[in-house]
């Protein structure tokens, strides 16, 4: 199981127990398995925003996982930038294979019509690119700080850092610290809003 979601419990195509370990399709699995490890909660949430209910969404899941692999070759020579673009192609393919899923299960009367299903892809592709717009914004206003206040705003979510450590190796006091963090965390929020405000105006 990968991230507790993503199940790839066989791979298609997967080698010979004879190839040697250096193999390049295995280089190629390990880096696809780490891509679904990273992606897998955007992806989960995309197919659970196209189902009626919670059922299905581990099938869908596990058939958008082997269907991907089958694809990753492919994927990997049309992308720009294979991790930026994972999500969004891993959704394409979810949203088919929630649409198979569905016309198995037509009878349901728990079951959107295809009509619904688009529509409630279109609306979760919104969200992805919303967002994906929040990242980069977040991303570029982070880049716009000094190192050392980006070091310390980002010291309470990163592991091996503190406020306590930084205030020990800069001699300065912790208190005094948590109220700079404070600051800047205001100063980033205002940065997005900005950024996400003028990205809105011109789209």
């Amino acid at each position: 199981m990968i991230s507790g979601s993503i199940r790839m419990n066989s791979r298609p195509d997967a080698p010979p127990d004879d190839v040697p370990p250096d193999d390049p399709l295995d280089d190629r699995y390990a880096d696809f398995v780490g891509l679904l490890a990273r992606h897998d909660q955007a992806v989960r949430r995309f197919v659970r925003a196209l189902l009626p209910t919670g059922d299905g969404v581990d099938d869908v899941m596990q058939e958008t996982a082997l269907e991907c692999w089958r694809k990753y070759d492919r994927f990997c020579d049309t992308a720009t930038e294979v991790d930026g673009e994972f999500t969004r192609w891993a959704c394409v393919i979810a949203r088919y294979k929630t649409l198979s899923w569905q016309r198995d299960r037509a009878r349901d009367r728990l079951v959107f019509r295809e009509s619904v299903i688009e529509q409630l892809a279109a609306s979760a592709e919104l969200r992805l690119d919303r967002g994906d717009q929040e990242r980069e914004a977040i991303e570029r206003c982070l880049d716009q700080l000094p190192a050392d206040q980006r070091r310390l705003l980002l010291s309470v979510h990163s592991p091996g850092e503190s406020v306590a450590r930084i205030a020990s190796e800069t001699g300065q006091r912790a208190r005094k610290l948590y109220s700079v963090v404070q600051s800047l965390r205001k100063l980033l929020l205002r940065c997005v809003e900005s950024r996400l405000a003028s990205e809105s105006s011109h789209g």
